[in-house]
């Protein structure tokens, strides 16, 4: 409880909260801070992370937890999120993320196979 609730005093701006099976902690995190949480579905039992998923994505009303994909997709996507979220009040980060992006698509644009 107290990372969280002291999270913002600590100059922290977005938390990731990765979880399994129940998923409590996305939620919990979130219910003690006003920060953005983005909540992060593990697969670690048999269902393979939806049961994950579909607890984080059911927080109650007054207690808002970003979900993201299940796994290491989720877990990147989240990075790159919080990295958008931040990047709003400082120009480096937004330029770095808007280079990364940029190369990523350059990237997925020489993979492409033209089919006729």
């Amino acid at each position: 409880f107290e990372y969280a609730s002291t999270a913002e005093d600590r100059g922290i701006e977005v938390i990731i909260a990765a979880a399994g099976g129940a998923a409590h902690l996305p939620g919990m995190v979130s219910a003690k801070t006003i920060l953005p949480v983005l909540g992060v579905p593990i697969p670690a039992t048999a269902l393979n992370g939806l049961d994950a998923l579909l607890s984080i994505v059911q927080m109650p009303r007054g207690v808002p937890v970003g979900t993201l994909a299940v796994g290491e997709p989720g877990a990147a996507n989240a990075a790159l999120l919080a990295a958008a979220i931040v990047s709003r009040g400082r120009p480096e980060i937004r330029e770095r993320l808007r280079a990364w992006r940029a190369s990523r698509s350059e990237e997925v644009l020489k993979q492409r196979v033209i089919r006729t």
